[in-house]
């Protein structure tokens, strides 16, 4: 699964905005810290520096996403920081298991 499609994914099948124009442009917000939603920004530079994503085509893999996500969600869970990012790192983790099980599926089935 590549960046965009897993942006693309988030964004249709979670309770928070993603995409902040297109993939594209999403990508270029997260990393240069414009994106509409900051917290959600945060998760997705998370995203992309983690795996060394260079463009929104880069190829990712569910331990590196879930890996490179992990210290948002100590940060987030700390007594002192907002709620609203708790449940938007959480939600995202949830959804990028679905994603990557939904991936899963449909090569297993051939598709």
């Amino acid at each position: 699964m590549t960046f965009a499609e897993l942006t693309e994914y988030l964004d249709a099948k979670s309770d928070f905005s993603i995409l902040d124009g297109d993939a594209a442009a999403t990508f270029q917000k997260a990393t240069d810290g414009t994106h509409q939603d900051p917290i959600i920004g945060e998760i997705l530079n998370a995203i992309i520096a983690g795996n060394d994503c260079s463009e929104p085509a880069c190829a990712l893999e569910r331990g590196g996403v879930v890996t490179s996500i992990g210290p948002l969600r100590l940060k987030y869970m700390a007594d002192d920081a907002p709620v609203e990012g708790f449940r938007a790192v959480e939600g995202i983790i949830q959804t990028i298991d679905s994603a990557f099980n939904d991936e899963a599926l449909r090569i297993k089935q051939g598709g």
